[in-house]
C-alpha cells in the first residue's frame, strides 16, 4: 500500500533495464519505495540495475520477461503479485527500430511493433488486472509523442506508439472507478542510450526529468504526463496541420 505521503511502496517494472525506469525507480526509492520488481531478459545490465537500487536501500529482484513473449507474461509477472501487493507497475519497454532498414525488411517492422504494442497489450492487461484485483494501484505507461502524429521519418516506431497510447486511454477508462490509477506519459526526445547518435530535437528533455514528471502526476492522479510540458502545445498544433504541409516540414 502507498505510505501516509502517497508514494508507493512496492514497484514493478517492465523494461528493468530501461533509462528512464531506472531514474524513476531511484527517484521513488529516495521518497520511500521500499520493494522494486525488475522485470527484463538476463544481463549484466539488469544485474548492475538491481544492484544499483539496492545500493539505495531498496529491496530488490528481477524477472526474467520477454516482450517478444506474451504466452509468458501471466506466469512470469504472477510472480510478483503472488508476493504481495503492487503499489505501481511502470510499462516502461520498448524498442525504436531502424526506419530505413525496417521499411525494407518488414520482419524487423513486426518485432518492433509486437515490442512496442503486442508485448505491452499482453502485459499491460495482466497488470491491470492483479492490480484491479488488489483493488488498488497505478498503471504508469510510457508512450511517446511520436504517436501523436506520426512523422514520415519514424512511422514504424510512431505507429506503434500510437497503438500503445490509445490503448493505454481505452484501458484508463475501462478501470475508471476500479481504484486503479492509469497514466500515460508522453515525452519527446529523450536523452538515452537508444537515441545516442540520432538528431536531437527541439524540447529534449532527460530520463530524470520524466521520473520527475512521472512522480508530479502521479501525485495529482493524472491521465496523461507531456515531459516537457510545453509538448501539449506543440502538440496540439501539429495535430491540425494538413498533411500536404506536414509532409514538408522537417520533423
Amino acid at each position: 500500500m502507498k505510505d501516509a505521503f502517497g508514494a508507493p511502496q512496492s514497484l514493478l517494472v517492465l523494461g528493468g533495464t530501461s533509462e528512464i525506469a531506472l531514474a524513476t525507480a531511484r527517484r521513488l526509492v529516495a521518497r520511500r519505495t521500499r520493494t522494486v520488481w525488475l522485470a527484463a531478459r538476463p544481463s549484466p545490465a539488469l544485474d548492475a540495475a538491481a544492484d544499483g537500487l539496492r545500493a539505495l536501500g531498496a529491496e530488490v529482484r528481477t524477472l526474467e520477461f520477454d516482450a517478444l513473449a506474451p504466452d509468458t507474461h501471466e506466469e512470469v509477472l504472477g510472480k510478483a503479485f503472488t508476493e504481495g501487493d503492487i503499489d505501481m507497475v511502470l510499462l516502461a519497454f520498448g524498442v525504436l527500430g531502424d526506419q530505413e532498414h525496417d521499411e525494407c525488411d518488414p520482419m524487423s517492422a513486426v518485432r518492433v511493433a509486437q515490442t512496442n504494442y503486442t508485448g505491452a497489450v499482453s502485459a499491460g492487461l495482466i497488470c491491470a488486472g492483479a492490480l484491479q484485483g488488489q483493488g488498488h494501484g497505478a498503471l504508469v505507461v510510457l508512450s511517446s509523442v511520436a504517436g501523436e502524429r506520426v512523422r514520415r521519418s519514424d512511422f514504424i516506431y510512431g505507429s506503434s506508439k500510437a497503438g500503445l497510447d490509445a490503448f493505454t486511454q481505452g484501458l484508463g477508462d475501462a478501470l475508471h472507478g476500479s481504484g486503479v490509477h492509469v497514466m500515460v506519459v508522453r515525452p519527446g526526445f529523450v536523452r538515452t542510450r537508444m537515441t545516442a547518435g540520432r538528431d536531437e530535437a527541439p524540447l529534449a528533455t532527460t530520463p530524470e526529468a520524466v521520473a520527475e514528471a512521472v512522480e508530479r502526476g502521479l501525485r495529482r492522479r493524472a491521465e496523461t504526463v507531456w515531459v516537457p510540458g510545453a509538448l501539449r502545445v506543440v502538440m496540439a498544433g501539429l495535430r491540425h496541420v494538413p498533411r500536404p504541409v506536414f509532409r514538408r516540414l522537417p520533423l
